[in-house]
Protein backbone atom coordinates (compact mmCIF):
# COMPACT_ATOMS: atom_id res chain seq x y z
CA UNK A 1 0.00 0.00 0.00
CA UNK A 2 1.07 3.46 -1.00
CA UNK A 3 1.97 6.02 1.75
CA UNK A 4 3.09 9.78 1.83
CA UNK A 5 5.29 11.62 4.27
CA UNK A 6 5.61 15.50 4.74
CA UNK A 7 8.82 16.49 5.80
CA UNK A 8 10.86 19.78 6.54
CA UNK A 9 14.40 21.22 6.61
CA UNK A 10 14.29 23.06 9.73
CA UNK A 11 13.96 21.88 12.80
CA UNK A 12 16.65 18.98 12.71
CA UNK A 13 20.10 17.73 12.33
CA UNK A 14 21.29 15.39 9.33
CA UNK A 15 21.10 12.44 12.49
CA UNK A 16 17.23 12.96 13.47
CA UNK A 17 16.74 13.78 9.76
CA UNK A 18 17.78 10.04 8.72
CA UNK A 19 16.55 8.36 11.57
CA UNK A 20 12.80 9.82 10.85
CA UNK A 21 12.90 9.13 7.78
CA UNK A 22 13.84 5.49 8.39
CA UNK A 23 11.51 5.21 11.30
CA UNK A 24 9.07 6.36 8.62
CA UNK A 25 9.98 3.67 6.84
CA UNK A 26 10.70 5.63 3.67
CA UNK A 27 11.95 4.10 0.81
CA UNK A 28 12.07 7.12 -1.81
CA UNK A 29 12.09 10.84 -1.14
CA UNK A 30 10.84 13.83 -3.45
CA UNK A 31 12.33 16.75 -3.12
CA UNK A 32 9.90 19.27 -4.08
CA UNK A 33 12.32 22.24 -3.89
CA UNK A 34 13.23 24.91 -6.72
CA UNK A 35 16.66 25.35 -5.84
CA UNK A 36 17.85 22.53 -3.63
CA UNK A 37 20.09 24.29 -0.83
CA UNK A 38 19.61 25.72 2.46
CA UNK A 39 21.00 29.20 3.97
CA UNK A 40 23.20 28.70 7.25
CA UNK A 41 25.49 26.08 8.71
CA UNK A 42 22.90 24.31 10.74
CA UNK A 43 21.41 23.12 7.53
CA UNK A 44 24.76 22.24 4.98
CA UNK A 45 23.49 18.79 5.27
CA UNK A 46 20.75 19.24 3.24
CA UNK A 47 22.42 21.01 0.52
CA UNK A 48 21.70 18.40 -2.88
CA UNK A 49 24.65 16.75 -3.14
CA UNK A 50 24.85 15.90 0.48
CA UNK A 51 21.90 15.11 1.05
CA UNK A 52 21.47 12.61 -1.67
CA UNK A 53 24.79 10.67 -0.48
CA UNK A 54 22.96 10.67 3.52
CA UNK A 55 19.83 9.33 1.60
CA UNK A 56 21.77 6.60 0.14
CA UNK A 57 23.55 5.70 2.73
CA UNK A 58 20.50 4.94 4.60
CA UNK A 59 19.55 3.14 1.70
CA UNK A 60 16.45 5.85 0.71
CA UNK A 61 16.42 6.65 -3.35
CA UNK A 62 16.00 10.41 -4.66
CA UNK A 63 13.65 11.77 -6.47
CA UNK A 64 13.93 15.98 -7.23
CA UNK A 65 10.23 17.07 -9.15
CA UNK A 66 11.31 20.55 -9.70
CA UNK A 67 7.52 20.89 -11.88
CA UNK A 68 6.09 20.73 -8.46
CA UNK A 69 8.21 23.80 -6.89
CA UNK A 70 7.11 26.84 -6.51
CA UNK A 71 8.15 29.41 -9.10
CA UNK A 72 10.95 32.32 -7.57
CA UNK A 73 7.84 34.76 -8.57
CA UNK A 74 5.45 32.37 -6.21
CA UNK A 75 8.63 32.24 -3.50
CA UNK A 76 8.42 36.11 -3.40
CA UNK A 77 4.99 36.43 -3.08
CA UNK A 78 5.04 34.11 -0.13
CA UNK A 79 7.92 36.45 1.29
CA UNK A 80 6.27 39.76 0.98
CA UNK A 81 3.38 38.28 2.95
CA UNK A 82 5.52 36.88 5.63
CA UNK A 83 7.36 40.61 5.74
CA UNK A 84 3.84 42.01 6.19
CA UNK A 85 2.71 40.02 9.15
CA UNK A 86 6.40 39.77 10.43
CA UNK A 87 7.45 36.48 10.66
CA UNK A 88 10.18 34.43 9.33
CA UNK A 89 10.58 31.65 6.64
CA UNK A 90 11.66 29.34 9.88
CA UNK A 91 8.80 30.14 11.94
CA UNK A 92 5.71 30.16 9.31
CA UNK A 93 3.53 28.35 10.44
CA UNK A 94 0.79 28.98 7.53
CA UNK A 95 0.70 29.65 3.46
CA UNK A 96 -0.41 33.11 2.04
CA UNK A 97 -3.77 32.42 0.86
CA UNK A 98 -2.97 33.97 -2.77
CA UNK A 99 0.40 31.99 -2.25
CA UNK A 100 -1.84 28.89 -1.86
CA UNK A 101 -4.44 29.32 -4.43
CA UNK A 102 -1.64 30.56 -7.22
CA UNK A 103 0.44 27.60 -6.38
CA UNK A 104 -2.41 24.65 -6.96
CA UNK A 105 -4.16 26.73 -10.02
CA UNK A 106 -0.20 27.51 -11.39
CA UNK A 107 1.68 24.43 -10.58
CA UNK A 108 -0.38 21.67 -9.24
CA UNK A 109 -3.97 21.95 -11.56
CA UNK A 110 -1.24 21.60 -14.57
CA UNK A 111 0.45 18.33 -12.91
CA UNK A 112 -0.34 14.63 -13.72
CA UNK A 113 -0.09 13.32 -9.96
CA UNK A 114 -1.86 9.70 -11.38
CA UNK A 115 1.24 9.05 -12.83
CA UNK A 116 3.66 10.53 -10.18
CA UNK A 117 1.52 8.19 -7.79
CA UNK A 118 1.43 5.26 -10.21
CA UNK A 119 5.32 5.61 -9.97
CA UNK A 120 5.61 5.71 -5.96
CA UNK A 121 6.70 2.34 -4.33
CA UNK A 122 3.95 0.37 -2.95
CA UNK A 123 6.32 -1.33 -0.29
CA UNK A 124 7.33 1.52 1.23
CA UNK A 125 6.61 5.60 2.58
CA UNK A 126 7.18 8.19 0.28
CA UNK A 127 8.41 11.59 1.66
CA UNK A 128 7.70 14.59 0.25
CA UNK A 129 10.23 17.03 1.40
CA UNK A 130 11.08 20.77 1.10
CA UNK A 131 11.89 22.77 4.03
CA UNK A 132 9.72 24.09 5.88
CA UNK A 133 9.27 22.94 9.58
CA UNK A 134 5.46 22.97 9.60
CA UNK A 135 3.63 21.45 6.86
CA UNK A 136 1.12 24.11 6.35
CA UNK A 137 3.63 26.79 6.25
CA UNK A 138 4.98 24.84 2.94
CA UNK A 139 3.56 23.93 -0.40
CA UNK A 140 4.29 20.38 0.05
CA UNK A 141 0.86 20.37 1.96
CA UNK A 142 -0.65 20.98 -0.67
CA UNK A 143 0.54 18.37 -3.17
CA UNK A 144 0.25 15.85 -0.39
CA UNK A 145 -3.26 16.77 0.30
CA UNK A 146 -4.05 16.73 -3.40
CA UNK A 147 -2.56 13.04 -3.52
CA UNK A 148 -5.08 12.26 -0.36
CA UNK A 149 -7.83 13.43 -1.84
CA UNK A 150 -7.61 11.87 -5.52
CA UNK A 151 -5.67 9.02 -5.24
CA UNK A 152 -6.95 7.84 -1.01
CA UNK A 153 -3.33 7.33 0.04
CA UNK A 154 -2.97 8.17 3.60
CA UNK A 155 -0.76 11.66 4.50
CA UNK A 156 1.69 11.67 7.30
CA UNK A 157 3.46 14.46 8.31
CA UNK A 158 6.93 13.98 10.31
CA UNK A 159 8.33 16.56 12.88
CA UNK A 160 11.37 17.63 14.74
CA UNK A 161 11.27 16.31 18.22
CA UNK A 162 9.72 18.74 20.68
CA UNK A 163 13.35 20.41 22.42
Amino acid sequence: MRRIATIGVYGFTAETFAEQLTAAGVGLLLDLRQRRGVRGPDYVWANSARLQSALASAGIAYRHVKELAPTTELRQLQYREDDRQGVGKRNRIVLASEYAERYTREILDPFDLTVLVAELPDNSTTALFCVECDPAACHRSLVAARIHAEHGVPVTNLRPAEP
